[in-house]
């Protein structure tokens, strides 16, 4: 059996389509049950029933995936934050230490705050100490990956094998039901479709152009192949970035886009919400060294050929879903 919580969501879902599992997660009255619509499940439950689950069946379990969590950056209710991030991520580690089993947790390059002190994956408490984050959602990986890692160096009792990812910028298929939290694909996928231009923002910042802003953009298949390297190396732990290691600008997720629809580029420069300035990341680049001196040594895709394969298979296309 393999557990992933968050199952319904963008990652787990595009996780969930590899795998035959159970799901943890609650649904609402959106459309994120269609990220599920196409696969058969072991069985799916509310996040409430999963300490019933790992006790009867902890023998039988294989792997948890601990991809549930709020993942909503303005979201600025921190005790709710706290509640869904931490609180169940500290009891779904304590039973994965109890139970002697393997737990592999989504973490977030947005506990790097706005990259002063670099994108390096040093797990010592000296390294993470440094980080600010600049919101409670950042803050709520951090204060998990302060605790896991804590734990490890402690030589407290542990998961059997244990590893949080630190995601970069993820876009892909079934992430349609985060709205305003999608990746920028959709959004300017949508805005070419419905204007012929895609909008960016100005740069606020002096020597950095218009559209220059930069990201590590990774499509969700890397992503998913690296939690599946992980399941087949039980030995392999820590924390660990998931990007590309290449980072690249909106601009040029902005032609790829046009690209991959057979237009001609037509960018509409904006100006930034005044809130989000003093809070922006001008710069985001994953230090991949640490995860490819573990061993995984499988070629990301390029920002072209992963935008290519998403607008063709999934944005233009009549099923949006995986």
């Amino acid at each position: 059996m393999i557990i992933v919580t968050g199952g319904a969501g963008f990652i787990g879902s595009n996780l969930v389509a590899a795998l035959d599992i159970v799901v943890v997660d609650r649904l609402g009255t959106d459309d994120k049950w269609r990220n599920l619509a196409k696969r058969g499940l072991a069985d799916i439950i509310p996040p409430e029933a999963l300490p019933g689950l790992i006790a009867a069946n902890a023998r039988d379990i294989g792997m948890i995936f601990h991809m549930g969590a709020i993942s909503t950056t303005t979201e600025r209710d921190a005790d709710l934050i706290l509640a869904s991030n931490w609180r169940a991520s500290v009891d779904i580690w304590a039973l994965a230490a109890r139970h002697d089993l393997r737990l592999i947790y989504a973490s977030s390059a947005a506990t790097y705050g706005d990259g002063a002190r670099g994108f390096d994956d040093d797990p010592s408490p000296e390294a993470l100490r440094r980080l600010v984050p600049l919101n409670p959602y950042a803050w709520s990986k951090h204060l998990f990956d302060r605790k896991t890692t804590g734990a490890a160096g402690r030589g407290e009792r542990v998961p059997a094998q244990w590893a949080g990812l630190k995601f970069f910028n993820v876009y892909g298929p079934n992430e349609l039901h985060k709205g305003s939290q999608m990746s920028v694909v959709p959004q300017f996928h949508a805005q070419i479709v419905e204007h012929g231009t895609a909008r960016l923002f100005r740069s606020h910042r002096e020597g950095a152009a218009d559209g220059g802003q930069a990201r590590d953009f990774i499509h969700v298949d890397d992503v998913v192949a690296v939690m599946l390297w992980l399941h087949d190396h039980p030995g392999v732990n820590g924390l660990f970035n998931v990007g590309t290691g290449v980072a690249r600008s909106f601009l040029d997720m902005a032609h790829a886009i046009f690209a991959a629809m057979g237009r001609e580029p037509s960018v509409t420069f904006v100006d930034m919400p005044a809130a989000l300035r003093n809070h922006y990341q001008y710069f985001t680049e994953a230090r991949m060294q640490r995860l490819r001196a573990e061993g995984y040594d499988r070629p990301f895709l390029t920002l072209e050929q992963g935008v290519a394969d998403y607008v063709a298979h999934y944005l233009a296309a009549p099923d949006p879903y995986r």
